[in-house]
């Protein structure tokens, strides 16, 4: 993600433990296996910034959406078919989902009872699921999707465009739009339906299967994504794009979609994306998924890029470090998410750090240069580069801070001057590939950098760079 809006205090969240109880018909408590009727999902994993964000007691594997949207009035109808394993016992399991109104839920093709409490969707299946079995929940839900102020002041969800709208998830902006277990710890494939009125496009994630259109003008837009993916790399955008196809090398498909006021300003960057895929499978190793491309709205309709997974999004048109920013996030972020927002940093320092390796590559500072440069004026240009060090930010507020992304990138330089240049290159590409497609945490990280050179002391570098408060001694 690239951020440019200022930061707010973070609202903090408290995890809410449910128990519901079953009853017979006559309203007496029914204790015949109480324990396992009373077994619930936790309504958040506990992140330590986000604690509401996703669920316990679950897994989803598959999400099947199929949305109709009409800009005019900001009307969204949607089934969403949620396809899971359970992890334990349930009577009853939560989805998140901000606002919209829930007309009917199933489970296992039964109706099932179910409640609103905050971003909580509470679904009580009719049957209780046991530990290890695979379901199907559907739900059928309408009205006009929020957009979300994130603690940083940025804002998610479901955003109004010029000509139509745009679903930006990170962190917790998909539950506008859809019911799910809204966690970057839990991916899954999706395909994702959208029937829009006639002269709208719809763009989402993945590879377009098919591209209907009815009698009455409208076209539906289906698109799937095979590999696994995090709710908050999920996207929609809608509106009057101009569309282009075409192959990067490899074959790999290359889908782009420009809003048309910015095509001219985009041609030239944008003609650039073959080359920095290559560039980026070169130095990241081979690429994680099955197509690439971009979405380039107005700048006006958004004030940041974010890496949405195949197409990351743009706020007007990219210049060339944003389109290396984004597309390494397809590497770092998208194939190998965080298990928890306190990770961050792993997302943004290595596409920062892609940024510094493109501009030595092109000739540009180096990156030993870019790295001196930010130790001795950095704060002239990020004030508040030494105020949190990056895997500990202070609140949800600050997640997007410089230290998360400047200050992250100086640790990924520290880990290159440790070791070299051809073991840093072994470790990032292993990095990628050992967590292809899954989720790691800070810890991971470090335990993989101290494998991958065990000869090396990297003590100083995570007590003082990665963990440490305040500004380190010179290297």
């Amino acid at each position: 993600m690239s951020r440019s809006v200022r930061l707010v205090p973070a609202v903090a969240a408290a995890a809410l433990v449910l128990a519901l109880t079953a009853c017979d018909d006559e309203g007496a408590p029914d204790t015949s296996g109480a324990q396992a009727r009373d077994a619930s999902g936790a309504p958040g994993v506990g992140d330590p910034y986000f604690p509401k964000a996703g669920n316990g007691g679950y897994d989803v594997s598959h999400y099947g959406l199929t949305l109709a949207y009409t800009p005019d009035g900001n009307r969204l109808t949607g089934t969403a078919v949620v396809t899971a394993r359970a992890t334990e016992d349930l009577a009853a399991f939560d989805l998140d989902l901000a606002g919209l109104k829930v007309e009917e839920v199933t489970v296992e093709g039964d109706a099932a009872e179910f409640r609103r409490d905050g971003q909580e969707l509470v679904v009580r299946p009719p049957d209780a699921l046991s530990d290890g079995e695979t379901f199907e929940v559907r739900v059928r839900y309408s009205g006009s999707p929020r957009t979300i102020t994130d603690p940083d002041g940025s804002e998610e969800g479901w955003l109004r465009t010029a000509d139509g709208a745009l679903a930006l998830g990170e962190p917790t902006g998909s539950m506008a739009w859809f019911p799910g277990n809204h966690h970057p710890s839990d991916k899954a494939s999706y395909d994702i339906a959208v029937t829009v009125p006639k002269g709208l496009t719809a763009v989402s994630n993945g590879e377009l299967r098919s591209e209907r259109t009815a009698d009455d003008g409208s076209t539906t837009f289906a698109w799937h994504t095979a590999e696994p993916m995090a709710s908050y790399v999920a996207t929609v955008a809608i509106g009057r794009y101009t569309v282009t196809r075409s192959a990067a090398k490899g074959g790999l498909p290359v889908y782009v979609a420009v809003d048309p006021s910015q095509v001219a300003a985009s041609r030239k960057v944008l003609a650039r994306l073959p080359e920095v895929m290559e560039w980026a499978q070169n130095n990241f190793g081979p690429y994680p998924f099955s197509s690439t491309g971009a979405i380039v709205d107005r700048p006006e309709d958004v004030d940041y890029a974010l890496e949405t997974q195949n197409r990351p999004v743009h706020p007007g048109a990219p210049d060339t470090p944003t389109l290396v920013h984004e597309i390494a996030h397809q590497w770092f972020g998208d194939s190998v998410t965080p298990k928890s927002w306190q990770d961050m940093w792993l997302n943004e320092s290595l596409a920062t750090y892609a940024e510094w390796l493109w501009t030595e590559d092109e000739g540009g500072a180096t990156a030993e240069e870019t790295f001196t440069q930010l130790y001795d004026h950095g704060e002239d240009e990020y004030e508040d580069l030494w105020a949190f060090p990056p895997a500990k930010p202070t609140s949800a507020a600050h997640v997007s801070d410089p230290p998360v992304y400047q200050r992250g990138a100086m640790v990924i330089h520290r880990i290159r001057q440790t070791v070299g240049a051809d073991t840093f290159y072994d470790i990032v590409q292993g990095w990628a590939a050992a967590h292809r497609h899954g989720s790691a945490d800070t810890d991971d990280f470090t335990a993989f950098v101290e494998e991958q050179a065990p000869d090396e002391d990297f003590d100083e570098i995570w007590a003082d760079w990665l963990y440490g408060e305040g500004k380190p001694a010179r290297p």
